[in-house]
């Protein structure tokens, strides 16, 4: 809902893309910049505390930005300090946050089903919440959305007090912080199909996520709507993303799950390629619903993979440089995106987004078909060379 309504009051105050991309990404560099440090932190420190303290940090920047809208004493450097500040929380909570879900999962083998369930609810808030706060936006205003917003901290913060989780031991170590996130990348270098995975969402999110910034373009301008139109074309999605979540929470079948991930990000960028063209409002809902599903799907099995394969002691630091990847490169992706749809057509620049996105789907297709091959390679050498050794 805060999201929505930043968004929103950011372009209708500015009728800037640039300034939507300056805001984007005020917000989400500090993920980029941050996420490694706030990984090795989640490995030293208890992960609910962290959990709990960046909670509240968060409630005190949602009632900051509300008190600056209803007073209306806001101004674009204060929504990007505000933003900024909120990147800077969430490198430390999204670590945290992921790492913890494991320890809530007593069976390993419903891990993916887990991850997915969170998925559905993530997914559900983001199809609930544009469609009210696009309600709420073309009725009553921008103050009331950002005012709900900080209200709802008050019940994740109670939920959070109201936990009984096992005891969590938290490792002594002797190597500095720096020296954890070199031993992070090293797992990586050595981890090659968790790299892969990490290295195609940092392209996705570079060239494709960042999709969401021109929404308000699109919604007022090449679509001629309001706020409502807005959060409906988010809603949509919303329930795109909502649909992937639950196909993954049933699939039973992890062994095909790479190629899952290169088919979900094509249909994120097909999708999406289509969309830019679409001059009918209902028939651009009808192709941003699977651009939202492969979005979806592509997070949801990244993330399986990612926590099923990952050794426990290297958790919060390969989760860091997943987030890193995730949301840290999507601000770079949020300011071009801004700058070229302030000098070009819109359009043109989510269509160039949506190829972008088809083309990585392409290359890491082809680069998981040599990984494996690498694999099978390998299996079939280890007997050989048992014999050689006897």
């Amino acid at each position: 809902m805060e999201r929505i309504a930043i968004n929103w009051l950011v372009y209708s105050t500015t009728h800037s893309a640039l300034m939507l991309g300056v805001v984007n990404f005020a917000g989400q560099i500090p993920t980029l910049l941050l996420s490694p440090y706030g990984g090795t932190i989640s490995d030293r420190h208890n992960r609910y505390k962290i959990l709990l303290t960046t909670q509240i940090a968060a409630m005190i920047q949602a009632s900051v930005m509300a008190t600056l809208v209803i007073l209306h004493i806001y101004s674009m450097p204060a929504i990007i300090c505000l933003s900024i500040v909120l990147g800077v929380i969430n490198a430390f909570d999204t670590p945290s946050r992921q790492s913890l879900m494991i320890k809530l999962v007593e069976d390993k083998n419903d891990l993916q089903n887990a991850i997915a369930l969170n998925s559905s609810m993530v997914n559900l808030a983001r199809m609930v919440g544009p469609a009210v706060a696009g309600i709420l936006l073309t009725t009553v205003g921008t103050s009331i959305c950002f005012l709900l917003n900080a209200l709802s901290f008050i019940a994740v913060i109670t939920s959070l007090l109201f936990m009984k989780l096992p005891s969590m031991e938290v490792k002594k170590v002797t190597v500095s912080v720096w020296a954890g996130l070199k031993q992070g990348y090293n797992y990586l270098k050595q981890a090659h199909d968790i790299k892969l995975m990490i290295l195609l969402m940092a392209c996705t999110s570079f060239f494709v996520m960042p999709y969401s910034t021109l929404m308000p373009v699109f919604a007022k301008d090449i679509f001629h709507g309001d706020a409502g139109t807005y959060s409906m074309l988010n809603s949509v999605s919303g329930l795109g993303s909502l649909i992937g979540a639950i196909y993954m929470a049933t699939l039973k079948n992890t062994g095909n799950i790479k190629r899952i991930v290169v088919f979900a990000c094509a249909m994120f960028s097909a999708g999406l390629g289509i969309f830019a063209w679409c001059n009918n409002i209902w028939l651009a809902l009808l192709f941003i619903m699977p651009a939202g599903a492969g979005a979806m799907m592509q997070i949801a099995a990244t993330n399986t993979f990612v926590q099923t394969t990952v050794s426990d002691e290297m958790r919060g630091r390969v989760i860091s440089y997943y987030v890193m990847a995730f949301m840290g490169m999507q601000p770079l992706g949020s300011f071009l995106v801004g700058l070229g749809g302030h000098y070009a057509s819109v359009r043109v620049i989510l269509c160039i987004q949506g190829v972008a996105g088809l083309l990585t789907a392409i290359v890491f297709g082809m680069l998981f078909k040599k990984s494996a091959a690498r694999e099978l390679q390998h299996e079939k050498d280890l007997p050989l060379t048992g014999i050689e050794a006897q």
